[in-house]
């Protein structure tokens, strides 16, 4: 078996190792539960079968009692570093987002988890949400139309990479079966919630980098669908309740902002 070296990325979940010729080890870190990684590979594997352009997965192993993902390795800069070396070609690459996740959504997949009842759960145990604010966020959920698509979870430019055969995508923890536009209202959420904080003159910049990025993304994705556009924004805050549920504590004033403006608070 290799040894671990340094590794080669960080997430908040797992570190990614370079492991056996052509391969990587994304190792959990301590305190997540052994079926995660049974999850995840689970998942990997119904997306793989799709035929959308994933990583290949192998098997899971133990290393030092932590459970990890043998993938192969995918040799390529993200769209984010690229967007950030090339910036004169962020046009390009936003658009080439929006039609990987057109083609993602064309997939049907019985076999993954129901988006819905995803989204359920996080709305329930979004501690930061009101209350009241639940009970609107999930009568607005079972308002909408439920899907059987393909869909990603956390699709954005950190997580497609881009190689010499074309791009890449990668990340498919959050894959679920469920309505595209709940897909693209998360990627709606994680454009216009990221951001630095305060109003200092390059946070604002940032905020008006983050709104003409977004709307690029958006009129690649519904241009052969523009009607459907105006269906978004009734995902819009339901989707941003369930993120709530996430922690992030510097985004939760806007979330709350999107629940608030669009639902009318339920006291149970």
């Amino acid at each position: 078996m290799p040894s671990l070296d340094k590794p080669i990325a960080l997430g908040r979940t797992a570190e990614v190792y370079a492991w056996e010729t052509g391969r990587v080890l994304k190792l959990y870190r301590d305190g997540f539960h052994p079926s995660d990684a049974d999850h995840e590979l689970r998942l990997a594997r119904i997306v793989q079968a799709s035929g959308l352009p994933v990583p290949a997965v192998f098997d899971i192993i133990e290393v030092n009692g932590r459970r990890g993902i043998v993938y192969e390795r995918v040799n390529g800069p993200s769209m984010l570093d690229s967007m950030g070396k090339h910036p004169q070609a962020t046009r390009h690459y936003l658009r080439q987002l929006a039609e990987l996740h057109l083609e993602m959504h064309t997939r049907s997949v019985p076999e993954l988890p129901s988006q819905r009842e995803r989204l359920q759960w996080k709305i329930k145990q979004a501690k930061p949400l009101p209350q009241e604010l639940k009970v609107a966020a999930l009568q607005a959920l079972e308002s909408l139309p439920d899907g059987d698509r393909l869909c990603h979870g956390d699709f954005h430019p950190g997580n497609i990479l881009l190689t010499a055969s074309g791009p890449i995508v990668i990340d498919w923890i959050d894959a679920s079966r469920g309505n595209p536009l709940a897909d693209v209202a998360r990627t709606h959420l994680l454009f216009s919630t990221a951001r630095l904080p305060g109003l200092s003159v390059v946070a604002l910049l940032v905020r008006l980098a983050n709104r003409w990025l977004l709307d690029q993304y958006l009129q690649g994705y519904f241009a052969s669908q523009p009607s459907e556009r105006n269906a978004l924004k009734a995902w819009m805050p339901v989707v941003a309740a369930a993120r709530t549920e996430e922690g992030i504590t510097h985004e939760f004033p806007q979330l709350l902002e999107i629940v608030k403006s669009s639902l009318t608070p339920v006291h149970p």
